[in-house]
């Protein structure tokens, strides 16, 4: 059992040399705190799941969502302490990407780096491979 959680926007990241990482996302310790503030008032909860959806005008987007067990096929990302479950159907589209937190006056919002992004639809909400 999952729920919804909180909104994400895509940045696609141009002339970025990639790293090589042993883990298909990789958090900033702004996510980390973040992340680790939301469970701790939901302790129920065991992590985090990211996943993708066909939705938006540019073909698809991320989703957040509490959740309370790892699934056979989610690929877990453990740092610092924090896990983050990815659904299979996102692990490709989330290969060396950078999930970040970022908190100004008028929002505040998990942004997901993606270098492997082709374009993306004038709000960020949506992107293509």
């Amino acid at each position: 059992m999952s729920a919804s959680l909180v909104r994400a926007t895509v940045r696609a990241v141009n002339k970025r040399k990639l790293l090589p990482t042993r883990t298909a996302l990789t958090l900033t310790p702004a996510a980390v705190s973040k992340i680790r503030l939301l469970l701790q008032e939901k302790p129920e909860y065991i992590g985090l799941k990211v996943g993708v959806r066909t939705r938006g005008c540019n073909g698809l987007t991320y989703t957040l969502e509490y959740t309370m067990n790892k699934e056979k096929s989610d690929e877990e990302v453990l740092q610092d302490g924090v896990r983050v479950f990815i659904e299979k159907k996102a692990q490709l589209t989330l290969l060396g990407t950078e999930m970040d937190f970022v908190e100004s006056k008028l929002s505040s919002e998990f942004i997901f780096n993606n270098p492997n992004i082709k374009g993306t639809c004038g709000c960020g909400e949506s992107f293509n491979i």
